[in-house]
């Protein structure tokens, strides 16, 4: 079978199944919906399309008695019965030609190609040949032509009912391996899709979504896949990381698996194949954190290195690693012992840990993402309330915003300062933030204003619009207008911090905890409520003379932590 239509679901490690398109096994998800079900699944999947979309409250209000069940002609009450009334098929728009016009099915599947791949030229000969011959069987001209209307209305979008049922099965089997094996499902999918950086980022939001943890990868758990722990959260597998081959962790996890877990990077060193698992895989490993839970040693110690001639201390425990397993196997023996003699552990070396954005780098230039937190964490508040647009969007649906100001924010990861051909500085860079990137374009006065900004891993808040690109008319692409240090934002733009409140969680004491908090976090900002009474559903503004606060991050994460309390800043 093709590979590309398996899916490998993985639980405490192993596998508990394969997921494929086309089993026969997976129809067992099947049995628990009645026949009636199966056909609105079917159903649906087609209606969610341009053309028939807009008859999906019809399609449903029938379906429930809500609404009477109309005919477009009595001839196709038994083809369009299971669809109440609404043509969603290709194939019932073959049917219809054949009722009422006497169409063969040669001449039948030629109208619907014709309608199907919208060629107008082709449709008035088709239309004068239906109304013609359904004219014949006593059918009245001016239906004949509504009815043509709607097939061809319906046609250029229509899904093919065999399609549409074997896409329902499969979203059906989906959703029940989703709720059923989230966490396993979900391993699967990543796997899937391990060398596709945006289709990873959107799982593993989806996985936050779940409540489902995503761990890094860890030499003492992971296996070359993603797979699910006794925990029941993901752990990132190793072969998911730049530089590790499968032989490699093959020899790790069949030495962990007879032998027991490593207890530190030298244990590592002394019993794994390190013909298998060489230099460069040991440094994508200890870079991406699988050695974290060596105790007593972090990150950078493994690539320091006392000078420039010295080797670093990750490729002194691998040599120290290669000579305990020539020594165990040489004939070699002390002449006082039939044991070998014991080698002392090298010293592990003390260096500064790397900071945050260094070790997050590292991780996205191994693993492709970042693992153990995001650079822009730290501005998550700035950015949900200052910015109003993401990245993604902008990518997606750039025309929307064309000729707006818009507000977006990210980290830099690349910069060029570079001359045109006429001798004029112009300047390249890309900005990444939790959903995607973006290459912008400096130029002439924008460039010379702006340049300085241009630093990788600098975090900017930019202000731009929207415009036609230089001697087009229809490309569009961004242009700043102004930026700004992202860490400067909520001071420089934070006029106001409204409160909002539901009124059925005011009380004394939530009176008392809120006002304690005001008084503790006394600041220029001014201070505004909305109180929303969802029983009567209204609301009320208020504003407050006396009460000015500092929106910073104690009194903000505080405000969360009181029930009922939302924020924006203003």
């Amino acid at each position: 079978m093709d590979d590309s239509k398996t899916f490998e679901l993985y639980q405490k490690g192993n596998t508990i199944g394969t997921f494929q398109f086309e089993s026969e096994g997976m129809r067992i998800y099947l049995k628990e919906l009645k026949p009636t079900d199966i056909e609105d699944l079917i159903a649906m999947n087609a209606l969610y399309r341009p053309g028939p979309m807009q008859f999906i409250p019809s399609f449903i209000n029938r379906k429930h008695g809500r609404e009477k069940i109309e005919y477009p002609h009595e001839m196709l009450e038994k083809i369009l019965k299971n669809t109440y009334g609404i043509m969603v098929y290709q194939e019932q728009i073959m049917q219809t030609a054949r009722i009422m016009a006497d169409y063969s099915l040669g001449e039948a599947d030629t109208l619907r190609r014709i309608m199907g791949k919208k060629k107008p030229e082709l449709l008035p000969p088709e239309e004068k040949k239906f109304v013609e011959r359904a004219v014949a069987k006593g059918i009245g001209e001016k239906l004949a032509k509504s009815i043509f209307e709607t097939m061809a209305h319906f046609a250029g979008y229509g899904f093919n009912r065999s399609h549409s049922a074997a896409y329902s099965l499969l979203a059906y089997q989906t959703a029940y391996l989703k709720a059923n094996f989230s966490a396993e499902y979900m391993a699967a999918v990543l796997q899937r899709n391990k060398n596709d950086i945006k289709k990873i980022t959107y799982f593993m939001d989806e996985c936050k979504r779940q409540d489902i943890q995503v761990l890094g990868p860890d030499i003492n758990e992971s296996e070359f896949k993603f797979i699910v722990n006794n925990a029941g959260q993901i752990r990132f597998g190793l072969g998911g990381l730049k530089g590790v081959g499968e032989g490699a962790v093959n020899a790790i996890v069949s030495e962990r698996k007879v032998n027991g877990p490593f207890n530190s990077i030298f244990d590592l060193a002394k019993r794994i194949d390190l013909r298998a698992a060489n230099k460069k895989c040991l440094e994508s490993m200890a870079m991406s954190g699988a050695f974290d839970c060596f105790r007593g040693v972090y990150r950078s110690q493994y690539f320091y290195m006392e000078n420039d001639q010295d080797s670093s201390f990750l490729d002194k425990a691998i040599k120290f690693g290669g000579k305990f397993q020539n020594d165990r196997h040489s004939d070699q023996m002390s002449m006082f012992s039939i044991d070998p003699i014991e080698v002392k552990d090298p010293e592990i070396p003390k260096c500064e840990p790397w900071s945050q954005l260094e070790m997050l780098a590292k991780e996205k230039e191994i693993t492709g993402m970042y693992l153990s937190g995001h650079p822009l964490d730290n501005y998550s508040i700035e950015i949900e309330n200052f910015c109003n647009c993401s990245l993604n969007e902008l990518n997606l649906e750039i025309d929307k915003f064309k000729n707006r100001e818009i507000t977006v924010a990210g980290i830099v990861t690349e910069a060029a300062h570079r001359i045109t051909k006429t001798g004029k500085p112009f300047g390249l860079f890309t900005i990444e933030d939790f959903t995607d990137s973006i290459k912008i374009a400096l130029f002439s006065e924008d460039y010379l204003r702006m340049r300085h900004f241009l630093k990788p891993q600098e975090f900017l808040f930019i202000k731009g619009r929207v415009e036609t690109r230089y001697k087009s008319d229809d490309i569009f692409e961004f242009k700043p207008k102004s930026i700004q240090l992202l860490a400067e934002v909520r001071n420089k733009l934070t006029k106001s911090v409204t409160l909002q409140v539901s009124l059925r969680d005011v009380s004394a004491n939530f009176i008392d905890e809120l006002t304690d908090l005001i008084n503790s976090n006394t600041g220029q900002c001014k201070l505004n409520f909305v109180v929303d009474d969802k029983e009567e559903n209204n609301f009320v503004e208020l504003y407050s003379k006396d009460f000015k606060v500092d929106p910073n991050n104690h009194f903000l994460e505080s405000l969360e932590e009181i029930s009922g309390i939302g924020y924006k800043l203003n």
